[in-house]
């Protein structure tokens, strides 16, 4: 069920590139630009922190919800999807993380 509905928001993300952006939030965004979204998953991610610091199990999975939402708008935004970064997880699966994160800093 849960890669089910990261399936069908990709297709209606996409959907929404090419809608009027009077009739759509999404489509507003994408009109809107980067920085727009960027600054959308930025006070996403800052209000997941204050929920998860209030402690209230019910904030913490909206505000997580609407900054994995923003997120894929983000994603979508640069021609990217959840199925990119589901990917890129289960490269990194079993891995430690000490070991993942020296490989990238060795790339730098």
């Amino acid at each position: 069920m849960s890669e089910d509905i990261l399936k069908t928001l990709t297709a209606e993300l996409e959907k929404r590139k090419s809608s009027d952006a009077a009739d759509s939030y999404v489509a507003s965004l994408y009109r809107a630009g980067t920085d727009a979204i960027l600054k959308k998953v930025g006070e996403e991610a800052t209000e997941t922190i204050i929920a998860v610091k209030s402690g209230q199990r019910d904030d913490i999975v909206h505000e997580t919800a609407d900054l994995w939402f923003h997120t894929l708008v983000m994603l979508a935004q640069q021609g990217l999807s959840a199925d990119d970064v589901l990917q890129e997880l289960q490269r990194r699966f079993g891995r430690s993380g000490h070991d993942e994160k020296a490989s990238r800093s060795s790339r730098d």
